[in-house]
């Protein structure tokens, strides 16, 4: 099995996909190959619908990590 990332709004521009298949492991390994634009501080991450911090996370089989873009409101 494998490992969903999915990238909302502009950060689909910056990946150049809305989606892309990875193996499981630690994410330090799987944002390697990501372009630098998604690693901003202001970048949040939802592991399977939960926010959560990207420090010593490790993902399984089957999981799904969205990676959300900044937003603004007025």
């Amino acid at each position: 099995m494998s490992v969903r990332l999915v990238f909302l709004g502009r950060l689909a521009d910056v990946a150049g996909v809305s989606a892309k298949e990875v193996a499981p492991g630690p994410l330090t390994d799987l944002l390697r190959g990501l372009p630098a634009g998604l690693l901003s501080p202001r970048v949040k991450l939802a592991l399977n619908g939960m926010l959560v911090q990207a420090e010593g996370l490790v993902l399984d089989s089957g999981d799904e990590l969205a990676f959300l873009p900044p937003v603004s409101g007025g």
